[in-house]
């Protein structure tokens, strides 16, 4: 590569770069659409931007090139997936990209969704538009993982999230207080972590013995993220904070084929959503098929924060994409509930499943984050 082709891939990956900045600040707000950032340059200055709106309409190509007007034309737009081709609830972005005299298009990667596919590059190839896929790939594909997962495998993307003390375990005996591991630093990393997600899930375990709320409590925020509780038999208490308060924050109880009647009419006359799954060899809710009942709700993306026993399960089917463990400084100094099997931990440290991937410290608290081998 040249000198000024090693400058032209460098200033790609610099538009691109802050082009992902911008969609990811949509993360979780998106659904059922991908969050995507896009940015319109010309002469080397932006003369549009936009990012997927809530709810995943307008798109985030229309917004730039809405805000550019006259000046989009032979700008370079850089976009973090490629542009749509189908007409959907709006008609197609590429044909906007077209119609708008963009010169040329930088798209991170392909959209794997069987209904775009290469075709929305194909289409502005076709119009004399230069187009190039790449820059900035990899983060983008980090980004795009829940709209990827929904279209490829039929499931959301799936962050999981565990506290545990210095010596590995995320609460104390049967009848200890609920202990409180992490400082406030990591607290309000994990609140921010939960506004980039559509649902917060748990297991009726975590449920029953934290009596959580599940609600993103940052100042002026408004999102209510779906919260889920995995719960075979139905055990949800109806004074639980997720029931008492379903009928403001959107709850949802997956429950097994022959959990009772009667404790699905009471928790859904409290506004808690009632659905059904089957169950895996061990008689739980098969994780499979709750997170296809969900991606089929339009969700792409789920931080779950669900305990031991569930955290461990989605590590062994591989459905955890993303494992953080926030570990305290301080220890528990007696017997409690391990954090996670020992079983889950190999399969963290063997190296081919899962790659540890940062280490980052929130004050006296240190996290570590592993993503799933591809």
């Amino acid at each position: 590569m040249n000198r000024t082709a090693a400058a032209g891939a460098d200033e790609d990956l610099r538009w691109m770069a802050a082009a992902l900045n911008l969609g990811s600040r949509a993360l979780g707000l998106t659904a059922p659409n991908p969050a995507v950032g896009a940015i319109l340059v010309k002469n080397g200055v932006v003369v549009g931007r936009g990012a997927t709106a809530p709810g995943g309409r307008p798109h985030a190509e229309r917004i730039a090139i809405e805000r550019a007007g006259a000046a989009a034309a032979g700008a370079t737009l850089y976009v973090t997936l490629e542009p749509c081709s189908h007409f959907g609830v709006s008609p197609p972005c590429a044909d906007a990209i077209i119609e708008a005299g963009v010169a040329r298009v930088v798209s991170a990667m392909d959209d794997p969704n069987p209904l775009v596919g290469g075709q929305g590059h194909a289409r502005l190839r076709a119009a004399g538009i230069t187009v190039t896929v790449g820059p900035g790939a990899a983060q983008a594909r980090r980004d795009h993982l829940g709209h990827i997962l929904r279209v490829t495998a039929g499931r959301p993307c799936v962050t999981l999230k565990l506290a545990e003390t210095a010596d590995g375990f995320a609460s104390g005996a049967a009848h200890d207080a609920r202990l409180r591991i992490t400082g406030p630093i990591a607290d309000l990393r994990v609140q921010m972590m939960r506004s980039m997600h559509e649902a917060i899930m748990v297991g009726a375990g975590t449920a029953l013995a934290d009596d959580p709320a599940l609600t993103v409590r940052l100042p002026g925020a408004g999102l209510k993220p779906l919260r889920v509780v995995l719960d075979t038999h139905l055990r949800l208490p109806e004074r639980s904070r997720l029931a008492a308060t379903a009928r403001d924050v959107p709850t949802l109880a997956i429950a097994g084929p022959d959990a009772p009647e009667e404790a699905a009419r009471r928790l859904a006359d409290l506004g808690v959503s009632i659905a059904r799954a089957g169950l895996d060899a061990e008689g739980r809710v098969d994780l499979w098929q709750a997170l296809r009942a969900l991606s089929a709700r339009g969700i792409t993306r789920i931080f779950s924060e669900g305990g031991p026993h569930v955290a461990a399960r989605l590590i062994a089917l591989g459905l955890a994409d993303e494992v953080l463990i926030i570990t305290a400084e301080r220890p528990l100094g007696r017997c409690g509930v391990p954090a996670l099997s020992e079983e889950a931990r190999a399969a963290l440290a063997g190296g081919s499943r899962y790659r540890l991937e940062e280490t980052l410290a929130y004050g006296p608290d240190t996290m570590r984050a592993w993503r799933r081998a591809e």
